[in-house]
């Protein structure tokens, strides 16, 4: 069996169109859907393209959770420069309340001295009087016996309790310490204006004077 040659069959369209007329140009509305379309797709990739942009913009960075430039650590360093700073504050308040306790504690201690030096003046300043008729017994030599011995146990107690007598005869004189009733003129054998007689003891609390003592003095020779 021979084969044949199969011709090709005309379209509808072929043999719709008489012979000889050219084919009619496609009408703008055949393709008014693909006209339409085109501009919707090229706005949407303005728009994926604008928002590729924005992702990059860097004023945007301040909006991501980690920008990367160091400001994480710049909060710490500064949060911790405000604790140092701050705990150095309160170790000067630490230093300066012990400063002010020391300081009232000493004054404490300096008032309850006071007040107990004081309440020890006022009791023995009236026994200065009795001490100075001891003195001019011992110096008419009336103290012999038992009064001499309570004498010398009355001068122990005013002696613990903090009264010193002081001026004896040839101690320099000192105004804050002896008080002059007289002048007995010169005297070669002292430089310096001495007391020569004692007419009453002084008496002092530690740095206190409670009396001075009553002296007559001489001066030198050159004075």
């Amino acid at each position: 069996m021979t084969d044949r040659p199969v011709e090709p069959t005309p379209g509808p369209e072929a043999t719709d169109l008489p012979e000889g007329e050219p084919t009619a140009a496609p009408s703008p509305e055949g393709f008014g859907d693909a006209a339409g379309e085109a501009p919707a797709q090229t706005e949407v990739e303005e728009q994926v393209a604008g928002d590729a942009v924005a992702g990059d913009d860097p004023g945007t960075a301040e909006e991501r959770p980690d920008s990367g430039d160091g400001s994480d650590v710049d909060t710490e360093e500064q949060q911790l420069a405000a604790m140092k700073g701050s705990l150095a504050d309160l170790t000067n308040d630490l230093q300066r309340l012990q400063a002010e306790y020391a300081n009232y504690r000493k004054r404490v201690d300096r008032d309850r001295q006071l007040v107990a030096e004081t309440a020890a003046y006022k009791a023995l300043t009236p026994v200065i009087e009795v001490l100075d008729t001891i003195d001019r017994a011992k110096e008419h030599g009336e103290l012999e016996g038992g009064f001499k011995a309570v004498a010398d146990q009355l001068e122990r107690v005013v002696a613990s309790a903090g009264l010193v007598r002081f001026g004896e005869p040839g101690d320099a004189f000192d105004p804050t310490l002896h008080e002059a009733l007289s002048h007995l003129g010169a005297d070669a054998e002292v430089e310096v204006t001495t007391v020569k007689h004692v007419a009453k003891g002084g008496y002092r609390m530690g740095d206190r004077v409670v009396r001075a003592a009553q002296v007559l003095v001489v001066d030198p020779a050159d004075a």
